[in-house]
């Protein structure tokens, strides 16, 4: 009777493991959950902030922000040609470079190879 006992003993015993990991389980989610949540609270007030931020620079430098954003897109043309003018100079080379690497062929066999090979088929 007692080897009986015994058995449904375990048995609770393993019902009740089972259900302090499944609580264990909830509740870790949902302290990831709240977790997140958090996380999100904080990344929307710095986001808030540097929004400000740029918002009282822009203000601060040109006003209502159409002469800044002409000007912003001045510099934008500036640069954007700049990169061009770098693409058609060093393109040529790029291309040489390129064709070098993919045309460089070596027809040497590593001697480590050549060893495995040997062991492989016995020469």
């Amino acid at each position: 009777m007692s080897n009986g006992a015994g058995i449904q003993e375990l048995m609770a015993a393993e019902t009740r493991a089972s259900q302090i990991v499944a609580e264990a389980r909830i509740g870790r989610g949902d302290r990831m959950k709240q977790a997140k949540a958090d996380a999100q609270e904080l990344i929307d007030a710095y986001r808030a902030e540097k929004q400000q931020d740029f918002n009282n620079t822009v203000l601060a430098a040109g006003g209502s922000g159409g002469s800044a954003s002409a000007k912003l897109q001045a510099q934008t043309n500036q640069e954007v040609s700049v990169m061009q003018g770098q693409f058609q100079r060093n393109q040529q080379k790029a291309i040489d470079v390129l064709l070098s690497k993919c045309c460089e062929v070596s027809l040497e066999v590593p001697s480590a190879r050549v060893r495995s090979t040997q062991k492989i088929y016995g020469e």
